[in-house]
């Protein structure tokens, strides 16, 4: 995978315009001097939780005796149905109700931004090329960056794009996901059959 491709697949899982309305929602409780300080912690934090899984996933993965095919094939499995939930969104929006009160760590950080399908894409970028784990740290640190832009300028990006402009970009967002995740499990599928062969 080139280095565009990986950054352009974590982008779209972070979904940052699809998750706006959910940040504003989760945030409406706090008060509004608080807001910019509480996100910016919480995407640190989410920052920090996708290097360790970027840095040491194949550790995670050596312990639990997991191999790359079922990560590529639960990660793709998880990443549907987040994508589907962001074309049929629910009550709620993609990850359902959320409590009230300042967030910590939950539900913004994980699994809001750090999510089990972009820790499962990277574990899978490495697993599949690991001599490229700086590229990959390039290339999840530049996709952090332009969600982070875009969910801290929220309040003009709602004011610009609507609500039904925030939802046609998640659901087209969703509809890429959708193949992404596809292509994604069919590549486990023939890796686990390819070993099973051998």
């Amino acid at each position: 995978m080139e280095f565009l491709n990986a950054f352009l697949m974590l982008f779209l899982i972070m979904d940052p315009l699809g998750n706006l309305p959910v940040f504003m929602s989760v945030l409406k409780s706090v008060p509004e001097e608080r807001r910019t300080a509480v996100l910016r912690r919480e995407l640190l934090i989410a920052l920090t939780i996708m290097m360790i899984f970027l840095f040491a996933g194949q550790a995670i993965l050596n312990a639990l005796n997991l191999k790359q095919e079922s990560v590529s094939i639960a990660g793709g499995i998880i990443l549907f149905i987040i994508a589907i939930r962001m074309i049929f969104p629910g009550r709620g929006g993609v990850m359902g109700a959320q409590p009230e009160g300042e967030p910590f760590v939950v539900p913004l950080a994980t699994p809001m931004i750090a999510g089990p399908s972009i820790l499962a894409m990277l574990i899978l970028l490495v697993n599949n090329e690991p001599e490229r784990q700086l590229e990959w740290a390039l290339a999840l640190f530049c996709a952090w960056l332009f969600s982070s832009i875009i969910l801290l300028a929220s309040k003009p990006l709602f004011k610009l794009l609507k609500q039904r402009g925030l939802i046609a970009i998640e659901r087209l967002m969703g509809m890429i996901l959708v193949m992404m995740s596809v292509q994604m499990f069919l590549d486990g599928v023939v890796h686990y059959v390819q070993t099973q062969s051998m």
